[in-house]
Parts: C-alpha cells; sequence; structure tokens
C-alpha cells in the first residue's frame, strides 16, 4: 500500500496543475484516472479544437495544452495510474483509505477530486446497427480531423460542438448538417456563420430530421433520416459524426458521503474543501456561488486546495508561502540551478 500525501482523481488540465502546485510545495501525489491518457476531456472530446481563455496563450488546442501541461510536471516524478478508477474511499483514522479497480491502495490525508464531470460518455445514437460501425465510420469526437479530408461527413447535432466542427470540416470536407428542430443550441456568431455557408452550399442543411438507419455491411454506405412528416431521405455518406451532448456518471463517488447537488459537489471557496474533512473537489465537479466553469478557474482552485492539503500532509510543519521569483526552495524543487 502506497503511503501519498495526496491523491488525484482525475488527470484533465485541472488535475494535472494541481499536481504541479501539489509537488512546488513539496508534498507528493499521484493521479488515477479512467481514460488511457492523460488530458481529460481536453483530448478525448477536442483535442483539435482551439481553447482562447487561456492567460497569456492567446490560442492553443486542448492537445497542445495537454502536452504543456505535462512538461510543467517534468521536474516532477508524478506516478500516473490511467484506465483505472476509484472504487472504495474509507476513513482509516486520519487518512483516507483508496482502493482502485485495478486493486492498486493508497493511504493519504488528502484525496483531491479533479475529475472534470465525473465519468463521462457521449449520448448515443439510437438505431442498433450503428454500434457495428462506432469508431471506425461513426464517431462522437474528433480526434483527428484529417482522416475527414476530402470525404462526405455527416454531422448531427444542433449545440457548440456540432457547430463548430461543420464549419471547421466544411473547408476541406463535404458536410450534411442534420438537426432535429430548425433553432440552434449554439453561439449566435457560429450560427451565422453555419448559415452563410449554408447559403454558399458549403453546408447542406437538413433540419427537422434525425437519424433512422446506417447502412453497409463492413464499411458504412449510407444512411436514412426521417423528417418529423414522415419523409425518409437516403444520404450517401463516408463519415457520420454525432454531438448530442455527454450522459455523466458519478460512479462510486455517489458513495463517499458526499453533500452531492445534482452532480455536483459543493465546496468552500477557502480550501475547495467538500463536506468531507480532507477530501477536496475542483474543476468542473465542483459549485460554489459564482463558479464559471472555465480551465483557468480550475487553475485556481486546484492552487488552493494543494496548499490546503499541505495542513493535513505536514501537521507538525507551518506552510509560508513563497513566489518561484524569489524562493530558493521552490527553484530547487524545479530543477532550477540557484
Amino acid at each position: 500500500m502506497d503511503k501519498i500525501d495526496a491523491l488525484i482523481i482525475g488527470a484533465g488540465p485541472t488535475g494535472l496543475f494541481t499536481a504541479h502546485q501539489l509537488n512546488l510545495i513539496g508534498l507528493n501525489c499521484e493521479v488515477i484516472d479512467n481514460l488511457d491518457k492523460i488530458g481529460g476531456q481536453c483530448i478525448e472530446l477536442y483535442p483539435d479544437k482551439p481553447i482562447y481563455d487561456i492567460p497569456a496563450v492567446p490560442e492553443c488546442t486542448g492537445e497542445e495544452l495537454t502536452k504543456n501541461l505535462i512538461k510543467q510536471l517534468k521536474p516532477f516524478d508524478i506516478k500516473f495510474h490511467l484506465n483505472d478508477r476509484v472504487d472504495e474511499v474509507k476513513k482509516e483514522k486520519d487518512d483516507w483509505f483508496v482502493k482502485t479497480r485495478n486493486g492498486k491502495k493508497f493511504l493519504t490525508p488528502n484525496v483531491i477530486i479533479a475529475g472534470g464531470v465525473g465519468s463521462f460518455e457521449p449520448r448515443k445514437f439510437s438505431p442498433k446497427e450503428c454500434e457495428k460501425f462506432e469508431n471506425k465510420y461513426l464517431f462522437y469526437s474528433v480526434k483527428n480531423k484529417k482522416l475527414f479530408e476530402g470525404k462526405t461527413v455527416s454531422i448531427f447535432g444542433g449545440g457548440d460542438s456540432a457547430l463548430d466542427w461543420a464549419v471547421e470540416l466544411s473547408e476541406k470536407s463535404n458536410v450534411n448538417l442534420i438537426h432535429r428542430r430548425d433553432e440552434f443550441r449554439g453561439a449566435q456568431a457560429t450560427v451565422d456563420k453555419v448559415n452563410g455557408l449554408v447559403n454558399s452550399g458549403k453546408i447542406k442543411l437538413f433540419t427537422k430530421y434525425q437519424l433512422s438507419r446506417a447502412n453497409g455491411s463492413d464499411e458504412l454506405e449510407s444512411i436514412d433520416i426521417n423528417h418529423d412528416d414522415g419523409q425518409i431521405k437516403k444520404l450517401e455518406t463516408d463519415y457520420v459524426l454525432g454531438f448530442f451532448g455527454l450522459i455523466m456518471q458519478l460512479g462510486p463517488i455517489a458513495e463517499w458521503g458526499l453533500n452531492i447537488d445534482k452532480k455536483n459537489i459543493p465546496v468552500d471557496t477557502e480550501k475547495f474543501e467538500t463536506n468531507q474533512k480532507g477530501i477536496y473537489a475542483v474543476g468542473d465537479i465542483c459549485s460554489y456561488p459564482g463558479k464559471l466553469k472555465l480551465i483557468l478557474s480550475g487553475f485556481h482552485e486546484g492552487a488552493l486546495a494543494a496548499r490546503a492539503c499541505f495542513k493535513l500532509a505536514r501537521p507538525n510543519e507551518k506552510y509560508r508561502f513563497e513566489f518561484t521569483t524569489t524562493s530558493t526552495n521552490l527553484l530547487k524543487r524545479l530543477g532550477k540551478k540557484v
């Protein structure tokens, strides 16, 4: 069993920066994530999508942000446990005993939940035959947009993800955009772009339609879409993308005695501690008055939670705030010459 200062659940941007902040102040930690890669939703859902609200970074993709956060962690020897999840958390004296699905065991005074919205999976198409085309010709996220270059792509959905990718892929692909309603839920600026591309013939728009069938044996050949009035259209297509949002699953977190409210975990804004001493929540999963679901907010939350961990991990030491510009201790931890 590993005895560590803190255990982070979630290897997305907030979890990665929280790990950096813990190690910067001299605490060790390990990170668990149910995905098979580091990066959380940034990597799983929008690795190629531009992000514009990271301070001092005018524009970067989810993949670029993840790579830079991993590079920032390079001075520290942090263990990642991927393809795993926490199944059991129970109090053992002043520590938390944590056991994962893969049988790993930890003893720690601090558990930081940085799991975004918990375990998540996309809402899927209802026709059963869609399953055989998943991850080959039918996708619920875009991991490599080059796959669609020069191809016909049928995009379903009316929110930001569907509209953003319709605009993006229309530059090098033939795009069908299918939505079950006349109105879109995306940002008005993006809706205006889509309408402009429809008017110029770059996007073919089908409203009040839904997918009723995917046709083909080994390869996808076409799809049938049903109109509200019963009319059926057959569209030849190489790929299908579905953007219907995510089904949020808290999983075992729901059984840890936390004061969960609508799949969010209320926290204080001093330590980002939950109603359980030594368990913190940062990132999209936590809630408090004025909460903004932004990556930069998660960075702030992780920094404060990390410093709150010091008191429980080092009860006989006093935490002293230091700046990386002047502290020789911090510079040494970063591997810098002093």
